[in-house]
C-alpha cells in the first residue's frame, strides 16, 4: 500500500484522508491500486484492502469533480444574460 490509513472520515469514507493529495495525484494513485488489484499477485487481505481504498479514492475524485462542476455552474450564471430578450433587444 502507497499510503498508510488515517483515523479521519473524509469524502474518500471512513479511514482514508486524501486531502494532501492533487486530483491528478489521487487519479494516478487509483490507476495503480487497479493495476495492483488486477495483478492478481496478492493475498485475498491485501485485495480487499486495496479495494477498500479503491473505492475510497473514487468517492474523493467524485466529490472534488462535483464541487468544480458546482463551480462552473455558478460562473456560467453569471455570464448568462438575465434573459434571451435582453440580448435580443441589446443586438437590434
Amino acid at each position: 500500500m502507497t499510503r498508510e490509513m488515517d483515523e479521519t472520515v473524509g469524502a474518500g469514507g471512513p479511514g482514508y484522508d486524501f486531502s494532501d493529495l492533487s486530483y491528478l495525484s489521487a487519479s494516478d494513485e487509483l490507476e495503480a491500486t487497479v493495476r495492483g488489484l488486477e495483478s492478481a499477485q496478492l493475498e485475498l487481505e491485501d485485495s480487499l484492502e486495496l479495494y477498500e481504498r479503491g473505492i475510497a479514492l473514487i468517492r474523493e475524485l467524485q466529490q472534488r469533480l462535483d464541487q468544480a462542476q458546482q463551480k462552473i455552474d455558478v460562473l456560467m450564471g453569471e455570464l448568462e444574460p438575465e434573459s434571451s430578450d435582453d440580448v435580443d433587444n441589446e443586438l437590434s
